[in-house]
């Protein structure tokens, strides 16, 4: 027998749930946004106090190259003699008009550096995130399909070594073998000498390569593209092929293991009609989620990527402004780097949020 408390409780007409509404995306992607400026910002007050723990850029630089009453006074006309939070707030006022200061080894500004470079970096991890793909989720869905057999114990073998091989180490191997022993492939470089005098006859020509070879129309300058991006893309896409390959064959076993698919599969339905149809979309929410800390990934790679080849990108000065302590390129590079890496993440979070509703809650 029911109280009078719990028979007023039962007839009592239920709430209707809230549906997830349109307000509810827009509100998740302004906050995201809204966040990537609390993270440059506090990115950039690191990197400037970071870079200033040695003392000022300009001694770092030319150091030993002037004498001590020169370098005092380029010092005082670059405003280093005043005191750092003042530096500081010079430094914020320039980047916000978009003025990331001189290098101090080839006098050119660094934004320059930043818009000539930055395309061959784009580039790069573009190509390498295509191989990353290509490798990593069919890859996957055959160890998922083959679970605790051969092909699935070979596979995650692979997985392993892919992502834990130094990615410098694998792009030798790879000239290695494809250029100096096969002759297959350009050791070095983005363009061949005959390449970049077609490219330099280009009108208007943009930073990306294979955009302006596709804009030629020039069968031969895009090959020579696409050979010259070859090795590097397989050598730094090696890296993330290799945990997208482990994300794909763990969520599709789950995927694979849940009610729907196994009502299929009692109907009839093909193996690989399961796999490719149905248990893809669910097992790809995963990659989308974590490709933004991959694209952060690979540029810390592409350093060393980009040295190995030789591939004038952000990550090749990079490497070449820090040997020569050029304290004031390293610093517009790395904040480059960081605003890539924010956009990105933000992008991906956004993709994720239209793919998957949960993740706004």
């Amino acid at each position: 027998m029911t109280s009078a408390l719990e028979t007023e409780v039962q007839d009592a007409p239920r709430r209707p749930r809230k549906r997830a509404s349109g307000g509810g995306l827009g509100r998740y992607i302004l906050i995201r946004f809204l966040l990537i400026i609390p993270t440059i910002f506090i990115l950039m007050t690191m990197v400037f106090f970071l870079m200033r723990i040695t003392g000022d850029p300009l001694t770092a630089a030319l150091g030993g190259r002037l004498t001590p009453a020169e370098l005092a006074e380029r010092s005082a006309a670059a405003g280093y003699d005043r005191p750092l939070i003042v530096q500081y707030l010079d430094y914020l006022g320039g980047v916000l008009r978009g003025d990331f200061g001189t290098t101090y080894t080839d006098n050119t500004p660094v934004s320059e550096v930043l818009t000539t470079y930055g395309a061959a970096t784009f580039e790069l991890v573009l190509y390498s995130l295509v191989v990353a793909l290509l490798l990593g989720v069919p890859l996957g869905m055959i160890a998922a399909r083959t679970r605790d057999r051969w092909p699935d114990a070979v596979l995650r073998i692979i997985a392993i070594l892919g992502y834990a091989t130094p990615v410098f180490f694998v792009g030798l191997l790879l000239k290695l073998v494809f250029s100096v022993g096969l002759g297959w492939l350009p050791v070095a470089g983005r363009l061949s000498t005959s390449g970049q005098i077609t490219m330099s006859s280009i009108l208007n020509p943009t930073p990306f390569y294979l955009l302006d070879a596709l804009r030629l129309g020039n069968t031969e300058l895009l090959r020579d593209v696409v050979e010259h991006a070859i090795l590097p893309a397989v050598a730094l896409g090696i890296l993330t092929g290799g945990i997208f390959l482990r994300l794909v064959r763990t969520n599709m076993i789950g995927t694979l293991e849940m009610q729907y698919i196994e009502s299929a599969r009692s109907r009839g339905v093909a193996e690989s009609r399961l796999t490719t149809r149905h248990g893809l979309r669910p097992a790809l929410i995963p990659i989308i989620t974590v490709m933004g800390m991959q694209i952060a990934l690979m540029l810390g790679g592409a350093v060393l990527t980009e040295t190995t080849f030789e591939w004038n990108g952000l990550g090749y000065m990079l490497a070449e402004y820090m040997k020569a302590r050029d304290y004031v390129a390293v610093q517009g590079i790395v904040m480059m780097l960081a605003v890539i890496v924010a956009v990105s993440n933000f992008v991906v979070d956004v993709i994720a949020a239209l793919i998957d509703p949960r993740v706004r809650y």
